[in-house]
């Protein structure tokens, strides 16, 4: 018998999950990791690229899944339903 080796999944290095709703008279956001370490509170994609660039990643395709993992919802978006 022949073991197969399990694919390779890459884990990225940033990680925007769900969108949480903002306390009263503020936005909803969404919380960042980089590198398994809660980073913060981003509200648009912008701030996703600013935060990355200032933990020195810079990232040229939002739509990568191999850096950008988005969890409930893609980079567009930032509301509630």
């Amino acid at each position: 018998m022949t073991e197969q080796a399990a694919p390779y999944i890459p884990q990225p290095r940033i990680w925007v999950l769900g969108v949480c709703p903002g306390k009263p008279g503020q936005p909803p956001f969404r919380i960042m990791e980089i590198d398994g370490e809660v980073i913060g509170e981003v509200r648009n994609v912008t701030d996703v690229l600013e935060v990355a660039a200032a933990y020195g990643i810079t990232i040229h395709d939002l739509d990568d899944p191999d850096l950008v993992r988005w969890v409930g919802g893609g980079k567009y978006t930032w509301t509630l339903h």
